[in-house]
């Protein structure tokens, strides 16, 4: 009886324990199932990717094999590798480098050109190389090979900046020539340099495995890069100097971009609307482009030019006329070519009449009326000019161009005026008169609402000095300066102002270019650090030094 009842009790005790771990097993499910995410791994993963090995081995010598490939640690991608990526030596044919777009743990470069003998080759990956995961950036990823017997390592470092930019840039491609026999100004314009880096985060350069000799240093501007300098559409700037290498291994002298002035081409003669012709040219100077009418025409015809700012193209307007094609005759000094218009639009431009300020006209400057066609009459009778809304004053207007007329009057501070013209108070080119009335209200302010800058030039240079103030990019004052001295500037408008000397090197009152053709380098731009932050009724006292290079 006793061994009857303890088989029961051990069972029991045997299925208690079973239920315990059953329920220990489901709430450990239970809880799983119920966390919301991912669960908790370990620290952020903040290192970037490890080069494992390299087939054949980064900085191996008698180089001669057409394929690549470099292990890495982790998944990695290849992010803007069109960009980041130099070689140099440059290649004429880019190698095939795969995979991209996906994960890898390699890089596979397949190279399509045949390498030069005794030649140091690097790949400069930039920071192209990055973990798939987090994006951590294997910066500055070099993969170095000699075709030769032994690695080049000379350097070469420098700096880069625009001479018209007063904010530093980047990404700027620096070249390298070898200065031997076969090398010529010319050569920048017709094959890829013997080395080539770029600018990235900053105006600074670094050139790595460099074999010893002369070189000649230059750089350019270029949207797609192809080592190759375009005149038309890029900038450039260079080093007179050969650099000698071991010597000149850091180069203090900054390499300096500029645009060089375009010869001079003449493009196209096109009618715009009726009675307007539209004549396009690049480079040369606007004065010496000239504009001849060799059609026959009735004796009471007429025309206008106008070149249109900041763009190499003049407008003509010609009284109507009868005619199915005009045909010119188009100089600029010894070049000649010639036109032949086809007469096909038949709608004149409708007078329009615009103003140069908005509410305030400044106590220097000139109100004007601006057309979009000549005008060959203005009927005084027809304007008035009032101060305080009703007091009359004495006023003159004054042709300024074809198209543009300026209000000459004597202005009064803190005052009111009201310019109106009455309709018909214009005819243009076309016997077009103003239908409605002008209206223009404006104000002027107090001296003390302006401020000025006295400026204290010492000049160190033999050459005469243009000292400009300029309002972002607009130049509000100019003074052209022979000698050192202080110079005023009154009645300028409360904002912040950049302060720029030009050495007029030619004497010619304005900035000259460069070229590369003769190496000659633009003239010097100065800007003075400090931009100043006038207020009004304030005057602001500065030094400015002009150095000697």
């Amino acid at each position: 009886m006793f061994l009857l009842l303890l088989i029961p009790v051990k069972y029991l005790y045997v299925k208690f324990l079973y239920s315990i771990f059953l329920i220990t097993v489901c709430s450990v499910i239970f809880q799983s199932c119920a966390r919301k995410g991912s669960p908790e791994g370990g620290p952020k993963d903040e290192d970037a990717p490890i080069m494992v090995i390299a087939k054949p081995s980064n900085g191996s010598l008698n180089f001669d094999e057409k394929n690549i490939r470099i292990y890495f640690d982790e998944y990695i991608v290849l992010k803007d590798l069109s960009k980041q990526l130099i070689i140099s030596p440059p290649l004429k044919n880019n190698p095939l480098i795969t995979p991209q777009g996906i994960p890898s743990k390699y890089i596979n470069i397949k190279i399509l050109d045949t390498l030069k003998g005794n030649t140091t080759y690097t790949f400069n990956f930039g920071d192209a190389v990055q973990d798939n995961n987090e994006g951590n950036t294997l910066e500055n990823f070099k993969y170095v090979f000699s075709t030769g017997d032994y690695i080049d390592s000379l350097t070469i470092k420098g700096g880069v900046r625009d001479i018209k930019a007063k904010e530093l840039s980047k990404n700027y491609s620096v070249l390298l020539y070898k200065a031997d026999t076969t090398f010529n100004d010319s050569v920048p314009y017709r094959r890829k340099p013997d080395y080539v880096t770029k600018t990235y985060d900053s105006v600074n350069y670094n050139f790595s495995n460099i074999k010893e000799g002369k070189y000649f240093l230059m750089a350019i501007d270029e949207e797609n890069p192809d080592y190759k300098f375009s005149s038309a559409t890029e900038k450039i700037g260079f080093l007179n100097d050969t650099i000698y290498l071991p010597k000149d291994s850091v180069i203090k002298k900054s390499i300096i971009l500029f645009q060089e002035k375009q010869p001079y081409k003449f493009k196209r003669a096109k009618q715009i609307k009726k009675g307007k012709i539209q004549f396009g040219f690049t480079g040369g100077n606007k004065k010496d482009f000239k504009v001849k009418l060799l059609s026959k025409t009735p004796e009471n015809y007429k025309d206008y030019t106008l070149f249109e700012e900041e763009k190499d193209t003049l407008n003509l307007w010609y009284t109507d006329i009868e005619a199915d094609s005009l045909q010119y005759i188009i100089t600029h000094k010894e070049e000649i070519d010639t036109a032949t218009v086809f007469l096909r639009k038949k709608k004149i431009d409708s007078l329009v009449v615009s103003n140069n300020i908005k509410n305030v006209l400044h106590l220097t400057d000139t109100f004007k009326l601006t057309t979009n066609n000549p005008v060959v009459e203005i009927d005084t009778t027809k304007f008035s000019l009032v101060v305080s809304d009703s007091i009359p004053v004495p006023f003159k207007l004054k042709g300024l161009t074809s198209n543009e007329i300026g209000l000459m009057f004597d202005k009064k501070q803190k005052s009111k005026y009201t310019f109106t013209g009455l309709p018909n108070a214009i005819k243009d080119v076309y016997e077009v008169q103003s239908k409605d009335t002008l209206v223009y209200s404006f104000n002027t302010k107090e001296e003390e609402d302006y401020g000025t800058i006295i400026l204290d030039i010492k000049k160190k240079v033999k050459s005469p000095v243009i000292i400009e103030i300029l309002d972002k990019d607009v130049v509000v004052k100019k003074e052209y300066v022979k000698s050192s001295k202080k110079l005023e500037f009154t009645l300028l408008e409360p904002k912040e102002y950049v302060i720029k000397a030009v050495v007029d090197e030619n004497e010619n009152g304005k900035w000259d270019t460069g070229v590369l053709l003769g190496k000659k380098q633009p003239e010097r731009i100065i800007y003075l650090e400090e931009v100043l932050q006038l207020r009004a009724n304030w005057s602001i006292n500065q030094v400015f030094e002009i150095d000697k290079e």
